[in-house]
């Protein structure tokens, strides 16, 4: 049996410190766990690359299309990520999977639990966000998927999910 690396160690330490349950992947350098999200749950895993001093947390959730929706669904991700600073949206065509993805190289062995607790809170959020606008087109009638302006439905706020502690006391 090959022997945890320090660095996903620190990422298994990193979850820990934030109560989050996760399973490690036996002889990989893995851990995967899932989440609930406002919109979807989201499946997530992170993945130490030793040799780069880096790491990658990507969150999915499944997202059944129909081949016509695809290229609308594409070009939202894409005019998506142009608002991304870190990381970036990907729909898996073979898994059917809505993706984010983000990585980050570290100075030293032992990664900073901050960092990746960022990045695992910008998975979660950026796929729980753009979950409703992919909803959207899987909801629009196949002869209107022509008069659908992705660029029009990224401007629609009523579909980003509430800040976690900004919701108003009724």
């Amino acid at each position: 049996m090959r022997p945890i690396s320090i660095q996903i160690q620190s990422v298994m330490d990193a979850f820990g410190q934030q109560g989050w349950q996760f399973e490690h992947l036996e002889g990989k350098d893995v851990i995967r766990t899932a989440f609930e999200a406002y919109h979807t749950q989201v499946q997530l895993h992170a993945q130490a690359f030793p040799q780069l001093n880096a790491v990658s947390v990507v969150g999915e959730t499944l997202m059944e299309l129909e081949v016509e929706q695809e290229p609308l669904v594409l070009e939202l991700l894409a005019r998506a990520n142009k608002r991304i600073t870190l990381g970036s949206l990907e729909y898996d065509l073979d898994r059917s999977q809505l993706m984010f993805r983000i990585t980050n190289l570290f100075e030293r062995d032992k990664f900073d639990a901050d960092i990746i607790s960022s990045m695992v809170h910008a998975a979660i959020a950026e796929v729980d966000r753009i979950t409703p606008y992919v909803g959207v087109v899987q909801q629009t009638p196949e002869d209107l998927l022509d008069d659908l302006s992705v660029e029009r439905l990224l401007l629609r706020e009523d579909l980003i999910p509430p800040v976690p502690g900004d919701e108003e006391m009724e």
